[in-house]
């Protein structure tokens, strides 16, 4: 996993990190999801090619329950893009690069 990547460990870390950040990427998982592993590669990617622009974090939706049903999340992998604190947008399941590209430029452009 990319070093800039944040593991959310409670729901007041999540929250914070959301009001603290202009433009977050959150990636909803769980370790036994076979699509998660797949992604987590591009997810990666993401923070690599966009740091210091926005910040990723990955939810492991079994250890924090509250925040996967407070966003409604049925299926993982869950991506969430935040924008100033709110969702902006979501992309669910494995995807390119591409996919998680447009979603951030659209949002942070």
């Amino acid at each position: 996993m990319a070093e800039n990547i944040r593991i959310i460990n409670s729901t007041q870390e999540f929250d914070d990190m959301i009001k603290q950040n202009r433009y977050v990427l959150v990636d909803f998982w769980a370790e036994w999801c076979a699509p998660c592993r797949m992604v987590a590669p591009v997810i990666d990617r993401v923070a690599e090619q966009y740091s210091g622009k926005i910040i990723v974090a990955k939810v492991n939706i079994d250890e924090q329950q509250e925040l996967a049903i407070r966003y409604g999340i049925q299926t993982i992998p869950t991506i969430i893009f935040f924008k100033e604190g709110r969702f902006a947008s979501k992309e669910i399941g494995v995807k390119p690069l591409a996919s998680f590209a447009r979603m951030i430029d659209s949002n942070i452009a």
